[in-house]
């Protein structure tokens, strides 16, 4: 495994190189990458790593991802054709980890009962919206922009309405959203319910706890969402399988 740089360094390398193998037409339009698993081992990185490479070429419309088959050439970059790297879905997650983990234990020491009344009321539209196939995570954004609210500090307040901003404005950090979406990976009510419980308590340690223990549950979740999306496929396709199976031996 490659060691000496950073995360960040090793999935924009690995952009670059890809960029220059499609330019060179080592792969041509229509053609499939070679696998995930692959592509980590030819360059001794983490397939999350290699994840984020292909994302910013999806992001640039180079490549195509489609569900149980792997990534394809969509077009062939051109000279002015360079990855454009943004905010990415991990870096995000991993900076609201920090931020929101202090904020929750700050908010936990000036909370008012009008504050637990609302974010209270938020966990339970969570649970709604959940319930819902076509619902939004607009509850879950409220959750956490009132716990922010309630710091009393505009600074934390702003640091945190911003880093959920970009949730939709980095084309890489929307991304993976979407692909988690779509994978079926929603706000969990129960973590949501223990930083309430945390809150509640007035207690920043377990307040803190409770937000870095749900946030890297989400980093988690961005991780494994392209393995769970191919894992429903599997199984769809299995059951298929079968129920033929069967049909021809009735």
């Amino acid at each position: 495994m490659a060691t000496g740089k950073s995360h960040d360094r090793l999935y924009q390398d690995l952009a670059r190189s890809l960029l220059g193998e499609l330019a060179s037409g080592r792969y041509p339009v229509g053609s499939r990458l070679p696998a995930e698993r692959d592509l980590a081992l030819r360059y001794e990185v983490s397939r999350p790593t290699v994840r984020e490479a292909i994302i910013a070429l999806e992001v640039q419309g180079l490549v195509e991802v489609k569900i149980g088959s792997g990534a394809y050439v969509k077009r062939l970059p051109g000279e002015n054709d360079r990855p454009g790297f943004n905010v990415t879905a991990f870096e995000l997650t991993e900076a609201r980890l920090l931020f929101e983990g202090e904020a929750a234990a700050l908010a936990a020491t000036q909370m008012t009962d009008e504050d637990l009344a609302e974010i209270e009321q938020l966990v339970q539209q969570i649970a709604e919206e959940n319930q819902n196939p076509n619902g939004t995570e607009s509850a879950d954004r409220e959750f956490h922009l009132a716990i922010a609210r309630a710091t009393r500090n505009v600074a934390v307040y702003n640091t945190v309405a911003q880093l959920w901003d970009l949730r939709g404005t980095s084309p890489e950090a929307a991304l993976l959203h979407e692909k988690a979406r779509h994978a079926n990976i929603k706000p969990v009510v129960e973590e949501h319910t223990a930083i309430l419980d945390a809150l509640r308590a007035r207690d920043p340690n377990a307040a803190r706890a409770a937000m870095r223990a749900h946030l890297s549950a989400v980093l988690d979740g961005l991780l494994f969402a392209t393995e769970e999306r191919l894992l429903a496929e599997a199984r769809r396709a299995t059951q298929a399988k079968r129920e033929r199976y069967a049909k021809a031996t009735a």
